[in-house]
């Protein structure tokens, strides 16, 4: 949780006699011509037509052959995409905790990255990064340093909202529903990865997959971006320059290569509009325990239903439910993943009334229950599956 060009040969740009702006400098094989720009007038050569596309700092002149017309190369945008977003990442450094004092205890740091989100001062990160971070230190790309005043965390999702004493900083524009992603699209990663003196590192690569399971309360995108230790925090940026998600982990393994794994933008935004409000995040709970079906749990696909395995509040027992009755439904939506019940009930408040549908005794009935307030439903199976071979960044 990487970033050529062809030989080129003189030329001569040439037109019917006539007054343009055209280009002087050379014409590559294609036909397009690179260099300064000037006014004049400009010949006829060996009856070739020229096209004139567009006359100021960097005009274009294409070759026609045989009534097509050429088209010039496009910019790279990535360079303006991440002078864009740049001023947006900082990167977080302090002591880490735990650790007693000695000789070399001034080096005992650890760091990570973060998005500024207001331009008053509040940063978004991931928990990781600030959990026992003492004494930490919010350097904004400019290089100015800035104590950290507040920290708000929320280990489910792994995101962490932090504030500091500043003015006027830049916030970054956040994309809007992951819905819209596609795979094989174009990112961006900034952060600081191995050491601080690296701060705002770019690596660029595509979205590898969507909607990831991998030991997180919600899902995740998946891309191929470098992320190494440091990055944590940082955004995944696309072609727009908006911040698609937050880098925050990835798999680390002999012969396992560029995959890392990002918070999307609409979870980002759903935790930290909790943390500014709240100071904590207030989820909706079922006030159960649930079981996975076996093909969800290695990653087949199945439409099993969810397993009650315990129940733990006063409202699901008055709901009627009991232990090994079976859910396939929550307001008509489909759940067969502990990941479908959280992402779900971003759109609900506690004490809100759902309808479930249920199998118990054999039998298929609806109950009706009143949400209660607790923590998002993890799997027990997949953290022990996964913690071996993935890391946070």
């Amino acid at each position: 949780m990487g970033m050529g060009r062809s030989g080129t040969a003189r030329g001569r740009v040439v037109l019917l006699g006539t007054m343009l702006w055209v280009l002087s400098g050379f014409v590559s094989p294609a036909g397009v011509v690179h260099g300064a720009v000037y006014s004049g007038t400009v010949a006829a050569e060996r009856g070739a037509a020229v096209n004139v596309m567009k006359a100021g700092q960097a005009g274009i002149v294409q070759k026609e052959s045989k009534g097509q017309w050429s088209q010039p190369a496009a910019a790279d945008p990535v360079p303006q995409i991440i002078s864009r977003v740049s001023p947006s990442v900082v990167g977080i450094i302090g002591k880490a905790g735990g650790e007693t004092g000695g000789p070399d205890d001034r080096y005992n740091l650890t760091h990570g990255s973060g998005i500024i989100v207001r331009a008053d001062g509040w940063i978004i990160t991931n928990a990781h990064v600030m959990a026992g971070l003492e004494k930490a230190v919010v350097v904004t790309s400019d290089g100015t340093s800035y104590n950290i005043t507040d920290t708000y965390s929320d280990e489910f999702s792994d995101l962490a909202l932090v504030k500091i004493k500043a003015k006027a900083l830049k916030p970054a524009t956040f994309a809007g529903s992951a819905a819209n992603l596609q795979v094989g699209e174009k990112v961006i990663a900034i952060g600081t990865p191995i050491s601080f003196s690296l701060r705002n590192s770019a690596t660029v690569g595509v979205i590898s997959g969507l909607n990831r399971s991998v030991d997180a309360a919600y899902r995740l995108i998946q891309s191929d971006t470098a992320i190494n230790p440091g990055n944590s925090g940082g955004p995944l940026v696309n072609m727009k320059g908006e911040v698609l998600g937050v880098n925050s982990m990835k798999f680390a393994a002999v012969g396992v290569e560029n995959m890392g794994f990002s918070i999307p933008a609409d979870t980002v935004k759903y935790i930290m509009n909790q943390l500014l409000q709240y100071g904590e995040v207030r989820r909706p709970s079922l006030g159960v325990e649930l079981e996975e079906s076996w093909p969800v749990i290695v990653g087949l696909p199945g439409q099993e239903p969810l397993t009650v395995t315990k129940v733990l509040t006063a409202e699901a027992r008055k709901a009627g439910i009991t232990a090994g009755d079976a859910l396939y439904a929550i307001d008509g939506h489909r759940v067969t993943s502990l990941v479908d019940v959280n992402e779900l009930f971003r759109q609900y408040k506690p004490g809100a009334v759902v309808k479930l549908l249920m199998q118990s005794d054999g039998d298929i009935v609806a109950r009706s229950l009143v949400l209660g307030q607790g923590d998002p439903l993890v799997s027990a199976a997949k953290t022990e599956e996964e913690t071996d071979d993935q890391t946070t960044e």
